[in-house]
């Protein structure tokens, strides 16, 4: 959602302010009741609180050289205003519901009319902006929205006062501590979230899951060393430590930016993501070799071969650490076997594969270049003999 949108939430909730305002002085001014006039002034506090919100909308956004990351924080800070007048309206759900009572005057049926109305209203504008405060990841616009619900229940004590009144019935004292309880948990609840962004908590665990699995995806990825995300406003910073297999510091720069660009098209509202990409020095190597048999015969195809042997190789002690033969899933493919099979042996995280035949000019061999795998020929036909002088030429 464009920022232009997202202020013209905050226009609209001015004009809602507004129209409740009027709504309850001319109910008040007709009935002498302190409830409604305590709810008008209910209005006059959102009214007030709308400004805010707009004028944080429009600032937010802004940089300057004294703020160069933005000022995106403005909506936190009008969140927590925000609950501060969501625990005000509490209060004053709980003194009118126990004191005005008494002091209505006269109550009309089109008087229960209007304060339904006064319900209504905030009820529905408060589920649009409630939604449309979700997509942007507006704190202000979710605290407002959270604020107008509180709206609704303080108009349900004063109707219950109006018409408790209006048969002589006293019974919303109850319903008020019943009210106060909610008004309450919501307050807290924004109160929570906004402090948590102003002292810079980190972002939920599904959101570090999801990025770390964004990560670990890319075939140039050894480990995920560190992650670290924060938010501010509506906007999402995330920074990671990526070790890599790839030595040439040109690609490892170009997988930090792929990285980069991932992350913000696949998370929402990313303003920044900054990842560090460092070579990293193995302990351990998996190598591939395609086989035209199961028993080890290595094969002249790559893209043909029925069968890949996947080993570890332990550097430390040169020595097997894993074995395993498993099917080529692509191997009677009509068009691409070789680029098919070199994407999912890269998704297999290799770090060297061994072939009997060159892939120089071929669509493999950039599969494998890109994602930093050593392409080596062998001399020999077998795997055993292949594998033998790869862990006498080990370091």
């Amino acid at each position: 959602m464009s920022d232009t949108s997202i202020e013209r939430w905050g226009w609209a909730s001015l004009v809602v302010n507004i129209l409740l305002g009027l709504l309850n002085l001319i109910i008040s001014a007709a009935s002498g009741s302190l409830a409604v006039a305590a709810e008008m002034i209910h209005n006059l506090v959102d009214l007030v609180a709308s400004v805010a919100v707009l004028a944080g909308l429009k600032i937010s956004g802004r940089r300057s050289r004294a703020f160069p990351y933005g000022l995106y924080k403005v909506e936190n800070v009008i969140s927590i205003a925000m609950a501060g007048l969501i625990f005000l309206t509490g209060y004053e759900i709980v003194h009118q519901a126990l004191f005005a009572v008494g002091h209505v005057k006269a109550v009309n049926p089109w008087m229960l009319v209007g304060v339904i109305l006064s319900a209504i209203l905030p009820l529905i504008f408060s589920h649009f902006e409630l939604k449309a405060g979700e997509r942007s990841n507006s704190p202000s616009l979710t605290a407002e929205a959270l604020e107008y619900r509180t709206h609704v229940l303080s108009s349900g004590v004063v109707f219950a006062a109006l018409l408790g009144q209006f048969f002589g019935l006293n019974f919303d004292r109850w319903a008020a501590l019943f009210v106060a309880f909610f008004i309450l948990k919501t307050g807290w609840e924004l109160l929570r979230d906004g402090m948590r962004v102003l002292l810079d908590a980190s972002i939920d665990s599904a959101t570090l899951s999801q990025v770390r699995e964004i990560i670990q995806n890319d075939p140039s990825v050894v480990q995920v060393k560190t992650l670290k995300g924060r938010n501010s406003g509506r906007y999402r910073f995330l920074e990671a430590e990526v070790g890599l297999r790839v030595k040439d510091l040109e690609k490892a720069h170009a997988t930090g930016q792929r990285l980069e660009q991932t992350i913000k098209a696949q998370v929402p509202h990313v303003e920044r993501a900054s990842i560090q990409c460092e070579p990293m020095i193995p302990s351990r190597v998996l190598c591939a070799f395609p086989l035209a048999a199961a028993d080890g015969q290595l094969s002249e195809h790559f893209g043909k071969a029925p069968f890949v042997a996947l080993i570890t190789l332990r550097l430390a002690d040169r020595i097997v650490e894993k074995r395993e033969v498993t099917v080529n899933p692509y191997c009677q493919e009509e068009k691409a076997k070789g680029i098919k099979m070199a994407e999912w042996l890269v998704s297999r995280k290799i770090d060297r594969i061994f072939l009997r035949e060159s892939l120089q000019g071929k669509g493999p061999e950039y599969v494998f270049a890109s994602a930093g795998v050593e392409i080596k020929t062998s001399e020999f036909d077998t795997l055993d003999l292949t594998l033998d002088k790869e862990l006498r030429g080990l370091p």
